[in-house]
């Protein structure tokens, strides 16, 4: 299982003495954690889930990055960025924009949706075929310019 996977990888950060990844896993199992106590009663997350919950964390990461980026704060954006990197390990491969825009053609073929206004349409076609290895904005980004042009 990926917990599994994510607890050993902290140990050996730990011996290792590497403390952004030791700092990173860290944070990662506790959100893994949080969300196992979250709702009325505890449960052990699935493989998928722990994923969705790295996902959640690496986006925070590069929002963080790009918000110090932004306020010229350069060692918290490099932090946040390195952290991003070890989850990013965790995570499914990332589909290159090829790959999505050959989907979203697809998912567009197959519903036969025209214009600006079958959007929701072909972004239900497409999600699940996605998961986890693109992020949303990327896909609705790619639909929109599709359907548009």
């Amino acid at each position: 299982m990926l917990k599994e996977k994510l607890r050993a990888d902290l140990s050996a950060a730990m011996k290792a003495r590497d403390e952004v990844r030791t700092r990173t896993l860290r944070m990662a199992l506790t959100a893994v954690t949080n969300e196992e106590v979250a709702g009325k009663q505890a449960r052990e997350l699935s493989d998928d889930e722990v994923v969705k919950v790295l996902q959640r964390e690496s986006k925070k990461r590069r929002e963080a990055a790009e918000a110090f980026a932004d306020a010229g704060r350069t060692e918290q954006a490099e932090a946040e960025r390195a952290e991003g990197v070890v989850l990013d390990d965790y995570l499914p491969t990332q589909l290159s924009d090829e790959e999505l825009a050959e989907l979203v053609r697809t998912a567009i073929a197959e519903t036969g949706a025209e214009g600006p206004r079958a959007m929701g349409q072909v972004m239900k076609a497409v999600t699940p075929k996605v998961a986890g290895r693109a992020d949303g904005k990327r896909v609705s980004g790619e639909v929109k310019r599709q359907l548009a042009g």
